[in-house]
């Protein structure tokens, strides 16, 4: 840590640990990422994983029904500043604020772009339950016109397990 040179406007980590913390978080593969993926692939659903946004070549959907149109996003409730489970940190407060603020701009962006495109853009957070989640995409792809997702839509409804499974972080 020391005096190493980081990017230029990027505040040095307060300690070795929390640098080690920032290090280990994941930008692909993460739990609530890997639940939603386990869920829609039992029910039948087969999708691009990790792949760059049209145009936008180091932007990526999580999940990606190309065919479909569809890109689907897992928020993660920091890096994406929810509403509801937003911790701000206390050392470098500003700089935090912005950077967040920065990733939220980014998002919409994105969002507009996909639209734009005519793709659907599809944004759930990492907090929500398997099951909300996997009924967003499903109702998403049926709007989109998947035969699969119009088949469970119709059957009223999606149920992957009997307990209810929490996304969680990383």
């Amino acid at each position: 840590m020391g005096d190493r040179a980081g990017r230029a406007g990027v505040p040095p980590p307060r300690d070795a640990n929390a640098r080690r913390v920032m290090m280990a978080q994941r930008s692909v593969d993460t739990r609530p990422e890997l639940a939603l993926r386990r869920a829609l692939h039992s029910l039948g659903f087969r999708y691009r994983v990790n792949l760059p946004i049209p145009n936008k070549r180091r932007r990526r959907a999580d999940v990606t029904f190309v065919r479909w149109r569809t890109a689907v996003f897992v928020q993660g409730c920091f890096w994406h500043a929810c509403p509801k489970h937003l911790h701000m940190p206390k050392h470098n407060a500003e700089w935090w604020w912005d950077k967040l603020q920065n990733n939220v701009r980014r998002d919409e962006d994105t969002d507009a772009h996909l639209l734009r495109l005519g793709w659907l853009p599809l944004r759930v957070w990492e907090h929500e339950v398997v099951e909300t989640a996997v009924a967003k995409v499903v109702e998403a792809l049926a709007h989109q016109g998947h035969p699969r997702a119009v088949g469970i839509r119709a059957r009223s409804g999606v149920v992957i397990s009997e307990n209810e499974q929490v996304l969680t972080g990383p």
